[in-house]
């Protein structure tokens, strides 16, 4: 075995004892157990190199358990939420953490604590936080620092088949207040550059806003922000029928292939491999930078750019140590978003489907595409094919359908993605500087946007556009990633055998 492989199986196994401790409670007697276990395989078994790489598989189990185990235990000491639910009256001074979620009657405000009334004077040790929703007036910016009184609740497991208490529950937050009073104190205290980047995505929205209006502005948000908030909840539920959800998030497979087409398209312009190549990082980046540097933006970024760089050394089989080794260290930071965060589940599986699965889709399947360096439609359909094929058991089971027409408006959309965005982007600088411009630009931006409202909503009315499958249990994923696994690794077997046939 060779040094990346057994590091990769390392990952793997810490992996493997954050979800294990995520879906059942072991105990620190069974802790102790593999603990001893894998010392005993490692000091007994040392001129066997196979055993002891068994050993240390063990250890790194261990440390996942471990370390889920330790994020369970923050949660359990966590002061501020032993005062949910009290009919007691507190007041706490925080800053506001992060920009406001602005919806059409509230804001949501996440709030950093520096100061609670039946805590110490001072600045808190811990960052702990609460989620403060208020009336959409008078608004508050990030860096606010505000006085805060009222009553801490603990979120609902259960908002319409949304658990939104475990949703907090991967940031960090357990606790929220219900349109208290709030006394703003200073303004201007975050970290500029953030600032900066919050105050030029306010200004897009703006300037956007002026030229197209909904359902196509929605869209807009969705594609270029990740925010849904101007999405109605009947587009929302046809986005979903119709497993195209995906496209209103920063996803890895969204990224994946905006990478996919920039850098092709950079290659048609001419330039070399490794200046279209660091171009394509610079624009993600810059991207990444633009929307505000949410988290789950940064995690799809890194995701996506180490099979952009798997690509470009010409091993992106080996990219899946890589995002196997990122997943192990975004976990190690939160250990919650394995089962939590739906959206790194996604982006995790559909970055494998792409390593895994799109070759073998592009030369067997979609080999009679054309493949033109300036719009790949063979890469882009590939790519999607493959990402959605992994990510499915995923949303069948936090949603409770298939959508059986997936694959076909995800064909028809997906390859418009990256110049719609690109497009998206120059129409709100140009509306910013300019207006006639801005004005000028519009109009292919709205119909690009009603394009892809038009086939979302076609398909969504056609009475076979999913199927419901409700109250699945959690053996069902698994049963359903070891079938797709399986699948996998012949359909790699059968690969291999083709290329040393030739």
């Amino acid at each position: 075995m060779t040094p990346s492989k057994i590091f990769l199986y390392f990952c793997l196994s810490f992996i493997g004892g954050i979800f294990l401790n995520s879906i059942i409670t072991i105990s620190q007697i069974y802790l102790l157990g593999f603990l001893i276990i894998g010392i005993l395989l490692i000091s007994v078994f040392w001129p066997y190199k196979k055993f002891v790489v068994v050993g240390f598989c063990v250890l790194f189990l261990v440390l996942g358990i471990w370390r889920h185990q330790l994020a369970e235990l923050r949660i359990m000491n966590n002061e501020l939420r032993k005062y949910n639910d009290q009919e007691k009256i507190i007041t706490l001074v925080g800053l506001v953490a992060k920009e406001p979620d602005i919806r059409e009657k509230s804001q949501k405000l996440t709030i950093e604590i520096k100061q609670l009334n039946y805590y110490a004077a001072g600045s808190r040790s811990e960052r702990e936080k609460v989620l403060v929703t208020t009336n959409r007036y008078p608004e508050y910016q990030y860096g606010d620092k505000l006085e805060i009184t009222g009553k801490l609740e603990t979120p609902s497991e259960n908002i319409d088949g949304f658990n939104y208490k475990n949703y907090l529950k991967k940031d960090g937050i357990y606790s929220i207040m219900n349109f208290p009073k709030i006394e703003l104190i200073d303004s201007g205290l975050g970290n500029p550059i953030m600032k900066a980047i919050f105050s030029f995505k306010n200004k897009f929205k703006e300037a956007i806003g002026n030229f197209i209006s909904p359902p196509q502005l929605g869209i807009l948000e969705a594609l270029t922000f990740g925010d849904e908030e101007k999405i109605s909840q009947e587009w929302k539920d046809k986005l979903n029928f119709t497993g195209t959800r995906h496209i209103t998030a920063v996803s890895g497979m969204n990224i994946t292939i905006i990478a996919f087409l920039i850098l092709a398209f950079a290659l048609s312009l001419g330039l070399w491999r490794n200046q279209a190549f660091y171009l394509t990082l610079f624009l993600l980046l810059l991207y990444i930078l633009m929307i505000g540097f949410p988290a789950s933006a940064v995690r799809a970024w890194i995701m996506a750019s180490l099979v952009l760089v798997a690509q470009y050394f010409g091993r992106l089989s080996a990219a899946q140590r890589a995002v196997v080794f990122a997943a192990a260290f975004m976990l190690a930071a939160n250990p919650l978003l394995l089962r939590l965060d739906i959206g790194f589940q996604l982006s995790f599986l559909a970055i494998l489907g792409i390593i895994y699965l799109q070759p073998t889709f592009s030369s067997r399947f979609f080999s009679k595409i054309p493949n033109p360096k300036v719009f790949p439609l063979r890469t882009t359909f590939s790519t999607t094919i493959a990402a959605q094929i992994f990510t499915l058991p995923i949303l069948v089971y936090n949603f409770g359908y298939i959508p059986l027409v997936s694959p076909l408006t995800n064909i028809l959309i997906v390859p418009f993605l990256a110049p719609i965005t690109i497009l998206i982007f120059i129409f709100g600088f140009l509306a910013i500087l300019l207006w006639p411009l801005g004005y000028l630009l519009s109009w292919p931006t709205w119909f690009f946007l009603t394009y892809i409202i038009n086939i979302v909503d076609f398909f969504s009315r056609l009475p076979f556009a999913s199927l419901a499958l409700k109250n699945l249990h959690w053996f069902w994923l698994i049963i359903s990633y070891l079938i797709l696994g399986i699948a996998t690794l012949r359909l790699q077997e059968k690969r291999k055998l083709k290329f040393l046939n030739y």
